[in-house]
């Protein structure tokens, strides 16, 4: 909680947010257009060395709770301290800022967990000349796909500079986006033929944990689409002119994902107005019944008031007949009723 920094200096770095393991995971790649390296280190010693060597270095850090550490790498690479404090904040708005020798990236990757909810943790990418750095909260494979590329050494990718894999990395984070939403596309489909064939109250409890799911989205999805949109205009001489149509790339999935999640809040809306209409209905149908009902006992109760008021001169209360006559019009009485409620077709 940014609590946490409350009466400190600007520049101070303190990590905010949840420490998913004790150590960070360091892994560096080094490659140019003839060879490639990968090595696991565990101190900025270690980096400081790989950088020294030639080609362009990538550096992943997967946590962030050892502030020491990344203290000393952000003084390797000559990072502003309110970029690493930005960096170890990780309540953080997507942005892009150009400091001129780097450019510095913030954006949320989003996953969906066991327990069924999405979870989101932030991702920092910073460039420059020679240099590339990614910051994750926790150790997952969402950077495997950039792994195998550079590992692979196919392509332009050796022969471009830390642009393009900087764009590969946001790239790989703005594709987790489609796979969480076929999630909650499927989950949609399924709810809508759940609340077709009956509208409980866990279906409308279930359409506000969507609709609640898409605003948690896109809360974060309209700084990142300013974002790319800041990356692809940008006339940094880190980005390379021919480069800038990936960024436009991003920008299109950036804005196809609004859309869907636009979309979804649409249908989410229309199924709440059809649960709403269903249950209406269905309540107008027991209405419906509950005032049929009492329409028909209506008058049979004014003849059973009647004959139970026990008055002396009442000739019907000696008749011999007169119980079963009574039943009798009584019958009458609710069939004629129910014949003119069919007619109607009220029944």
């Amino acid at each position: 909680m940014r609590s946490k920094k409350a009466g400190l200096a600007p520049g101070t770095l303190v990590h905010v947010g949840r420490a998913y393991a004790e150590k960070p995971k360091i892994t560096i790649f080094r490659y140019a257009e003839a060879f490639v390296t990968e090595k696991e280190v565990g101190s900025a010693a270690e980096i400081r060395d790989e950088k020294a060597q030639p080609g362009i270095i990538w550096v992943n850090v997967d946590g962030l709770q050892d502030v020491q550490l990344l203290a000393e790498i952000g003084s390797l690479f000559g990072l502003h301290p309110l970029v690493m404090e930005d960096i170890l904040n990780t309540d953080q708005r997507s942005k892009m800022e150009d400091f001129t020798d780097y450019i510095y990236v913030v954006l949320k990757n989003f996953y969906n967990h066991v327990d069924e909810e999405i979870h989101q943790e932030q991702v920092s990418v910073v460039f420059g000349k020679k240099f590339v750095l990614s910051f994750t909260e926790r150790k997952s494979e969402i950077f495997e796909p950039v792994r195998q590329r550079v590992r692979s050494g196919r392509g332009r990718f050796h022969k471009a500079g830390p642009d393009l894999l900087a764009h590969h990395l946001i790239d790989n984070i703005v594709d987790q986006y489609f796979v969480v939403l076929e999630d909650i596309e499927e989950k949609i489909e399924d709810l809508e033929e759940a609340l077709i064939r009956q509208t409980a109250a866990s279906g409308l409890q279930s359409v506000h944990d969507l609709k609640r799911k898409l605003i948690f989205l896109r809360k974060s999805l309209w700084p990142l689409r300013e974002t790319i949109s800041s990356l692809q205009r940008s006339d940094s001489p880190l980005i390379d002119e021919s480069n800038i149509i990936y960024f436009k790339d991003i920008f299109d999935h950036i804005i196809a994902v609004i859309d869907t999640v636009d979309t979804f809040r649409d249908i989410l809306a229309g199924m709440l107005d059809v649960y709403l209409s269903s249950t209406s209905m269905r309540q107008s149908e027991v209405m419906k019944v509950l005032t049929i009902i009492a329409t028909i006992f209506m008058p049979l109760t004014f003849l059973a008031g009647v004959y139970g008021m026990n008055f002396i001169n009442m000739p019907e209360l000696k008749w011999h007949w007169g119980y079963f006559a009574l039943w009798g019009v009584m019958l009458l009485i609710v069939l004629l009723m129910v014949l003119f409620f069919r007619k109607k077709k009220w029944l």
